[in-house]
């Protein structure tokens, strides 16, 4: 848990392992007389010394960002045992990542849903450079061809994602129209990640859906 995770409070590894908050202290104090460099960060709980027992398979930010977005297929399936083995897998895959790489997988969990559609799927190949560029704040520049046919260009703070099995949308603020704008993939024409980075919006996908959802009341 502590290889998986940048910070780990003692309240989560109670929860984990049904032991009480006393003896998760006792067990981090026994790990850390056994010479395992763990340290205390005031107020929050506990971390390893970044680089510490480094794994021996390593995986791109490409490859990472690739399994955390199967996992949220996965976790639709009906299979118990499928979604716990593969949540398994998951925790064991972010043991392998630094600490950077820890904090962009745990942004890309919480900005990826998947919704069922039950439609034919609609191809694109831009999925992996705009979970890269929604991770490292890039903005994106397209050539974007709408519902009516029409194209334009626009560059675009890309924000989350989400999969309706018929397509994959990017939520992005679009500073063509200055708001939220969503975009099919496969009606991204081109696109190129610029080397030009945007303030964070602290945006939350769930909030994002709360609101559509109101306004979908209110006209219906």
């Amino acid at each position: 848990m502590l290889q998986s995770k940048k910070i780990l409070t003692s309240s989560e590894i109670a929860k984990k392992f049904d032991i009480s908050k006393r003896t998760a202290y006792r067990d981090i104090k026994a790990l850390e007389a056994s010479g395992i460099p763990i340290y205390t960060v005031e107020g929050k709980g506990y971390s390893l010394v970044d680089g510490f027992n480094v794994p021996p398979v390593m995986f791109t930010e490409e490859e990472a960002n690739a399994l955390i977005t199967a996992h949220h297929i996965i976790l639709q399936n009906r299979d118990k045992s499928l979604v716990k083995n593969h949540s398994s897998a998951i925790e064991k895959l972010k043991t392998t990542l630094k600490s950077a790489g820890k904090e962009k997988v745990e942004l890309l969990s919480q900005r990826v849903a998947y919704m069922k559609n039950f439609k034919r799927e609609n191809s694109s190949d831009s999925l992996s450079d705009i979970q890269k560029a929604i991770t490292d704040l890039k903005i994106i520049k397209i050539d974007y061809v709408n519902a009516a046919g029409v194209s334009s260009s626009r560059e675009i703070e890309p924000q989350a994602l989400y999969h309706t099995q018929e397509n994959w949308i990017l939520i992005a603020w679009c500073r063509k129209r200055n708001a939220f704008r969503e975009f099919r993939l496969d009606r991204i024409q081109k696109l190129v990640v610029l080397n030009q980075k945007f303030d964070d919006r602290s945006f939350l996908l769930l909030d994002y859906f709360a609101e559509l959802i109101e306004l979908a009341k209110k006209h219906s």
